[in-house]
């Protein structure tokens, strides 16, 4: 893989020892503290990735050191990317000389020294260790991961919205899953994950409460950002990001700020659809983030507890008694929500971590329809708000996924958009971004992890711009089969899940009949006939895998499918039926209403069970879906509902023998056979 561009003060660096944990005090501030992560992001034999973020520009590097104390040689690698006065991103490439240690424990420490220093200075003076002194688990002098080619076990989840009413992180209980882990004897403990896999709405921008939104504001006047200028808001009277915050509608009135002519009157009705819908999602876009500031604010608001500090989460000045009530509400989930930052920062610094954007990553509803498409890019200020979106993706997800498919070209535009936001050069990568077609990427592990972009890649309806989208057009779904053949298994990581409640996508089939699609997320993979024909026709060809895991989120519950093709299903001459799971986790931090879908839940057991003659009137005549029950929860129950996060265990062939929920109540929930109906395991 290319180098990514060194910049000035940053040169291939030697290991330092790891020794003692750092000093609260002495290693832990100074200029050059890091402000969030590190991220561990890919781990390859010879490769780590780590994202983090500092104030300075400084020079890093990064020392390794095996289990048994050997310093492990590297070299460093960063490119910096100057967000303002006082906000760095930095994506840092080791290379090692020889291969990590598989299935062992490696430590590690992040060094920084002032970028004024000389590049070709390679000797020890000025090197401060900046590793956070929280970082490390018990009886471990440094933070470190576990290299896993072989999956053996994966965590996985979807959906963490920071104001969420309910207790608890799943990221937090992952953290907890870890550490109770490192507490065992070694011969008692499971499986170490291979990654932490992230399937989409790692960040609500669409859906932001007024105390977060305080934060944000905060945390830039921090950080120096320059000012922003917005296109496309003259009838709002707006014309940079500094008048957005002093607006009358900044807090809990964005959604009126698109103007409504009558070339564009659908369009608040569509992009803030959100807010109007009544039960498959709780959306709210009065606080949408808009500016680019704002959303790389949030990011790293959501992944460390250090941007935290000193900010104020009063009520602004101004703000009407209305909403007086609902911020002390908001108020009281966001301070829990930052409470637990610290477990976030940890678990992500010891699991390599595997991202891919969903719709609120962007917007509700994004690329949802062509009509949605049409009047969304169609005009320049909520065309902005999605760029700004995507611009935040690529620095804080997709960076660190597949650094290689953004080289420095862009990476250069991306800075100079970064010292002007609002210019001709922001909108012309806005522009570019929205074209882009390298957000899917895959890991090499065994079975190979292959993420899909689903979000972009879609198969628009020919028939009526209302009707919802496929999830992958024919290219996307074709490239998919091409990138699947010869593997005897594989991680298929799909926002959306594949295979999900019949009775709920029934529901949604109706209200897009109705000319309603957005009342309902009306979008999954059966929805579109194309996309839904061509992906059953791919697990059923001959040359594709034997074994599919799927790991989904989206829809704020979790269950556990397993699903068998029926024999006219086949494709070729294949012989035994492809084994399916469908694994969805979500969410980290949001449900979906519990007494709604415990009566969902209830009907589609009635109506869609394996053995309903119901399923000969769908997709599902050419399968057999068998859900599995979550152990301990009432009787027929199928679907859990809850904070946590999804852990699945993989034997030799990369087969799943055991599925659960990590519950933020301490619970872990297994999803296991019905008796008489799973097939035999």
């Amino acid at each position: 893989m290319p180098h990514p561009q060194t910049p000035a003060g940053v040169a291939p660096s030697r290991p330092a020892p790891i020794g003692p944990p750092v000093d609260p005090i002495a290693g832990g501030g100074g200029p050059e503290r890091l402000l969030a992560g590190p991220i561990l992001r890919r781990v390859r034999p010879r490769q780590l990735l780590l994202w983090l973020a500092t104030e300075s520009a400084c020079a890093v590097r990064v020392s390794v050191e095996a289990e048994d104390g050997r310093a492990l040689a590297t070299a460093t690698r960063a490119r910096c990317l100057r967000v303002g006065q006082r906000l760095h991103l930095q994506l840092v490439e080791v290379q090692l000389e020889e291969d990590l240690p598989a299935e062992a424990w490696t430590g590690y420490r992040v060094w920084t020294r002032p970028d004024a220093q000389a590049p070709e200075d390679l000797s020890e003076a000025g090197w401060q260790d900046v590793t956070p002194p929280g970082l490390c688990y018990p009886g471990r002098s440094a933070p470190g991961f576990v290299h896993q080619p072989r999956v053996r076990a994966l965590l996985h989840g979807s959906c963490r919205k920071p104001h969420s009413g309910r207790p608890g992180d799943g990221l937090a209980r992952a953290d907890a899953h870890l550490a109770a882990q490192l507490a065992l004897p070694a011969d008692a403990r499971d499986a170490w994950p291979s990654a932490l896999v992230m399937s989409g709405d790692q960040v609500y921008c669409d859906d932001v409460a007024g105390p977060m939104l305080r934060a944000i504001h905060g945390f830039l006047q921090r950080c120096g950002l320059p000012d922003e200028r917005l296109a496309g808001t003259e009838e709002a009277g707006i014309a940079c990001a500094s008048e957005l915050l002093r607006h009358p509608s900044g807090y809990y009135g964005r959604d009126t700020l698109l103007p409504r002519t009558s070339g564009n009157a659908a369009l608040a009705d569509l992009f803030f659809a959100g807010v109007r819908k009544p039960v498959f999602t709780t959306a709210n876009a009065h606080n949408h983030l808009v500016t680019l500031g704002e959303v790389l604010a949030m990011y790293l608001l959501a992944w460390s507890p250090v941007p935290w500090e000193g900010l104020d989460l009063s009520p602004p000045p101004g703000l009407d008694a209305r909403h007086a009530e609902r911020w002390a509400r908001e108020r009281r989930a966001v301070e829990a929500f930052r409470d637990g930052l610290a477990e976030v920062r940890r678990v992500m610094a010891h699991l390599p971590v595997a991202m891919i954007f969903d719709d609120h990553d962007v917007t509700d509803d994004w690329n949802l329809s062509r009509e949605w498409e049409e009047a969304a890019y169609g005009h320049p200020f909520s065309r902005r708000i999605i760029g700004n979106a995507l611009i935040g993706y690529l620095l804080n997800q997709a960076w660190g996924n597949r650094p290689e498919a953004f080289g420095a070209p862009l990476l250069d535009q991306v800075q100079q958009v970064l010292d002007a936001p609002g210019g001709d050069a922001h909108d012309a990568l806005v522009e570019q971004l929205l074209r882009w077609r390298e957000w899917h990427y895959t890991w090499p592990t065994e079975p190979p992890l292959m993420v899909m972009d689903s979000r972009t890649h879609r198969w628009r309806s020919e028939g009526s711009p209302r009707r919802p989208s496929g999830l992958l057009d024919w290219e996307g779904l074709t490239d998919l089969q091409q990138a699947l053949r010869g593997h005897p298994a594989v991680l298929l990581v799909a926002s959306a899940p594949v295979f999900g409640v019949k009775l709920i996508e029934t529901l949604q089939r109706v209200a897009t009949y109705l000319g309603r699609p957005l009342m309902v997320d009306a979008e999954n993979w059966m929805s579109h006939p194309g996309a839904a024909s061509t992906v059953l026709n791919i697990f059923g060809h001959p040359q594709t895998p034997q074994t599919f895991v799927i790991l989904s989120g989206d829809v704020h519950y979790s269950f556990v499918y397993d699903v068998e093709l029926r024999p006219q299903a086949r494709r070729g001459l294949r012989g035994d039926a492809p084994r399916i799971w469908q694994l969805c986790s979500s969410g980290l931090r949001n449900q979906f209403p519990g007494r709604l879908l415990a009566v969902l839940d209830h009907l589609n057991r009635w109506l869609y069970s394996p053995r309903s003659p119901l399923n000969l009137f769908t997709r599902r005549r050419s399968m057999r879906v068998v859900p599995r029950k979550p152990e301990g929860t009432p009787h027929g129950r199928r679907l859990l509902v809850g904070h946590g996060i999804g852990l699945v265990e993989l034997d030799a062939k990369g087969q799943p023998w055991r599925m659960r929920q990590l519950m933020c109540d301490g619970r872990d929930i297994a999803f296991v056979p019905r008796e008489g109906e799973a097939r035999e395991e």
